[in-house]
């Protein structure tokens, strides 16, 4: 499958035990941080390689995306692409079908047998990662969220143009885009209404790098959706 490439909305689990009594109660502990992990993937050698999220592909390079999180929800994938194209990656028929996520469990993005391929002019590909409390269509419970809407009219985004880190070049030999990999929402309120087909207002996040792991993370419990980008690198 030809796919360009790949934001979040999170949901913290709060679960209320039944009152002890005055004398055996403990204070509460507190809530634990929520927390999600990114990896990107690239096929080399027909085998699975981790890579760094702000590695620059290149044309025809197969790419996939591991995804973990402390929480549960529904996960949605949404690019638009260097050449405007504006499409869902995930769910569909072809990526998987089944976007609802337990905690600590890792998930392929797209799923078992499907890749997403890089194509398209240079740049970076703006992937936004959705996760909700429930499922933003199909579902009674979800009577406060619009669908997700139809893509726009294809415009292509203002991108950069992948540049290596010449630091990193000459230590690794790798061409890593820093500007590249996991941030927040770039886009405006009209935008992100448009992506998600809901009002959803920014969260405050914190980007972090673990090796080649990417960790987004709320100091704070989120009681809402998030949304956040992807910006993968290519020539």
């Amino acid at each position: 499958m030809r796919r360009h490439l790949l934001t979040a909305c999170l949901e913290a689990v709060i679960l209320l035990l039944p009152a002890a009594p005055l004398a055996a109660r403990q204070p509460a502990a507190p809530a634990a941080r929520v927390r999600v992990e990114i990896q990107l993937q690239k096929r080399v050698n027909g085998a699975w390689k981790t890579i760094d999220p702000g590695t620059v592909c290149d044309q025809n390079d197969q790419v996939r995306f591991l995804f973990r999180s402390n929480f549960g929800g529904y996960l949605y994938v949404m690019n638009h692409s260097t050449s405007g194209q504006y499409e869902q990656l995930f769910p569909s028929q072809k990526a998987g079908a089944d976007n609802k996520i337990t905690p600590a469990q890792e998930y392929k993005v797209p799923g078992e047998g499907a890749v997403f391929r890089i194509a398209g002019p240079p740049g970076q590909e703006v992937i936004y990662w959705i996760v909700t409390p429930m499922r933003l269509e199909g579902s009674a419970a979800a009577e406060s969220y619009r669908p997700l809407p139809a893509p726009p009219s294809p415009t292509a985004p203002k991108t950069l143009m992948p540049r290596c880190d010449s630091t990193i070049f000459k230590a690794r030999g790798e061409c890593i885009d820093s500007s590249a990999g996991p941030r927040p929402l770039s886009t405006s309120a009209q935008q992100t209404e448009e992506i998600t087909g809901s009002k959803m207002t920014p969260r405050e996040l914190v980007f972090l790098r673990d090796q080649e792991k990417s960790v987004i993370s709320s100091p704070a419990t989120l009681t809402g959706p998030v949304i956040y980008e992807f910006r993968l690198a290519h020539r």
